[in-house]
């Protein structure tokens, strides 16, 4: 029997990266799952992505929808209920370092930045996790949050506002874990560090060609990634798999696993993206 046969799990940002390798993972492994995210075009791709590998049509709930929105979330909870009747696993996987609209970078960015910022990548997690509750209660079901090495101990002067949602991603998602767990809910964090998804280069404006350089050339230097090369989609989605299994991982509650080939171990990447010019 597949590990996760029987399971129905809910995978926010699931229209590329990391998301989707999660989402095919899951559900080729015998999850019903229900994937999300606001462009349908990128998000039926994900959907086929998840038939290829061999899973039947009724076995994937896709649904577009603003996981920042009260709408969305509702949408994306009922119709998971509707299709699937219950919930075990909620992997908060949505997330973005969202640029200024005036341009401005690292500690300049405006305060309506920060508070898109907070929105994405703290928010939605936190209405998604009190929504989600009571149906999780009901199966002793599990949470894997999706936070950054962004969040610390290192400073990232080059993504101040991102940084500072991740960081406190992590704390919340430390003591929702104490909270939860007398209900039998788990919930843990998982950080990774550069993926080859385009999410690095977005905000940058590379092409998709420049990005795929971006990322090798990173796995090019020792001193970025120790290991050698970028990490893929997938090799977080064997992670976040590992934290959803109940039976690989049932004594983990309220911790977080770094998945960045060494780069948090080491400082030599800040000096990728420079450091802002002292004025005397």
């Amino acid at each position: 029997m597949a590990r996760f046969s029987g399971k129905v799990a809910i995978v926010t940002g699931s229209s590329n990266g990391i998301g989707r390798a999660t989402a095919v993972l899951l559900a080729s492994e015998g999850a019903k799952v229900t994937i999300t995210g606001r462009d349908s075009t990128r998000l039926e791709e994900s959907r086929q992505s998840i038939l290829k590998a061999g899973v039947p049509e009724e076995n994937v709930n896709s649904v577009v929808a603003d996981i920042t929105s009260s709408e969305g979330q509702d949408l994306l909870i009922s119709s998971t209920l509707q299709k699937c009747g219950k919930i075990d696993i909620l992997i908060n996987n949505a997330g973005a370092n969202i640029p200024d609209a005036n341009g401005k970078t690292r500690t300049n960015a405006g305060i309506d930045n920060l508070q898109k910022m907070l929105q994405l990548n703290l928010q939605s997690t936190v209405e998604m996790t009190q929504k989600t509750r009571p149906y999780l209660a009901k199966t002793r079901g599990e949470i894997v949050n999706i936070s950054s090495i962004g969040a610390g101990p290192a400073a990232q002067p080059q993504s101040v506002y991102y940084s500072t949602a991740k960081a406190a991603l992590d704390q919340y998602s430390r003591c929702t874990a104490i909270d939860l767990i007398s209900e039998g809910i788990r919930v843990n964090v998982v950080q990774p560090g550069f993926v080859s998804t385009g999410f690095s280069t977005a905000a940058r404006g590379l092409s998709s060609d420049e990005s795929v350089k971006f990322y090798n050339s990173m796995g090019e230097k020792p001193h970025c990634i120790p290991a050698g090369y970028c990490g893929q989609p997938e090799h977080l989605a064997s992670v976040i798999a590992f934290l959803a299994d109940r039976k690989a991982s049932e004594y983990i509650v309220g911790q977080t696993i770094i998945a960045d080939g060494g780069s948090s171990l080491v400082l030599g990447f800040h000096a990728q993206f420079g450091q802002a010019t002292p004025k005397n």
